[in-house]
């Protein structure tokens, strides 16, 4: 991959402690928050090797099968798509989340062992008991209002192609390096996103193999790289980012630990817009320009400028859908929109 200069910005850990997390979003790029979690006991526990980290998470192993993401050595550690863009690149399976620990741990040094790949896999769920003892020192309001997701990943030397999140994220790494590679919002079409489905893991991911970019094939990734910024991490260190940035993320040892905190600032009661992105391409994206362009003004009018404005100039009781969003309402919208749907 050609280099990247631009570094993600570093914020040492007793000043990220009194900064406000909704404050770190809010500027709209990322942060690595270095050592931040350097208090974990399995970070130090990944200071003694892979067998003691490994040892330490069994005892959390709460019996569930898990879901595994198991890839021929053939693909380098890089989950994706096959070639041609119709498949994935790997096989799920379920089961026992020590015996996935064991077979990494036996395989650590094989070269040509099976890329392994345990993804977002929720902690409480899986692994119960490892919220508090992985918890960050934030007791932030933002996420005592908006609880997040916390989910871990486990593998070995794997690579998660570039994707975008629907949610806020803060990412620790705990056992391993791993590097970040982070591109704004609207690089999109410079990275070349995959099919919708299937896709890895619910989300698209790039085309591009990073390691060795086809840029016949994708020429506008050379612009992708410009605005790229990379984020190289150290157990104990935590990155935070934005919702809807783009970001691969390469584990670098032999055996990786992180675990990461999804959420979102909105009330529960609102749709997820890829929903929407999906109902657009329905019902707008193969219209004349004219059309799309007429709508586009609707809108930015109605969706995209200031939540008030639509409304503004209604009487309250008029406002209708118009109104601030409430679980009522977004009920009552729900429904209509479901009749119109199954017209």
């Amino acid at each position: 991959m050609q280099r990247i200069s631009r570094r993600t910005r570093v914020i040492e850990a007793a000043d990220a402690l009194t900064l406000p997390i909704g404050a770190l979003i809010a500027e709209g790029r990322p942060a690595i928050l270095r050592g931040i979690a350097a208090h974990v006991p399995l970070v130090e526990a990944g200071r003694h090797g892979a067998a003691a980290a490994i040892a330490w998470l069994k005892q959390f192993d709460g019996g569930q099968p898990v879901t595994a993401y198991i890839g021929d050595p053939a693909i380098a550690g890089r989950f994706g798509y096959t070639e041609d863009g119709t498949a994935l690149n790997f096989a799920r399976e379920r089961g026992s989340l020590t015996a996935y620990l064991d077979q990494l741990l036996a395989s650590l040094h094989d070269p040509a062992a099976p890329a392994i790949y345990i993804g977002s896999t929720d902690i409480d769920q899986y692994l119960p008991g490892l919220r508090a003892e992985a918890a960050l020192p934030f007791g932030d309001p933002e996420l005592l209002e908006h609880p997040p997701l916390v989910s871990i990943w486990i593998g070995n030397r794997t690579t998660a192609a570039a994707h975008y999140d629907m949610s806020n994220n803060i990412a620790v790494t705990l056992v391993g390096r791993r590097r970040f590679t982070l591109f704004p919002p609207d690089q999109v079409a410079n990275l070349y996103p995959g099919p919708l489905d299937p896709t890895p893991a619910g989300q698209v991911v790039s085309m591009v193999d990073f390691a060795a970019p086809d840029l016949d094939r994708y020429p506008g990734f050379a612009d992708a790289l410009a605005a790229a910024e990379i984020a190289e991490m150290e157990p104990g260190d935590a990155l935070i980012y934005p919702a809807l940035w783009w970001h691969q993320v390469e584990a670098l040892d032999p055996f990786n630990a992180m675990i990461n905190y999804w959420w979102n600032t909105v009330p529960r009661f609102m749709d997820t817009p890829q929903n929407t992105l999906l109902h657009g391409l329905l019902s707008l994206r193969d219209r004349p320009a004219h059309e799309k362009a007429g709508w586009q003004a609707l809108f930015d009018y109605y969706v995209f400028g200031d939540a008030t404005r639509a409304g503004a100039h209604l009487p309250v009781a008029a406002r209708g859908a118009l109104a601030p969003l409430d679980a009522t309402a977004a009920r009552r919208l729900r429904a209509t929109l479901l009749q119109r749907l199954n017209r």
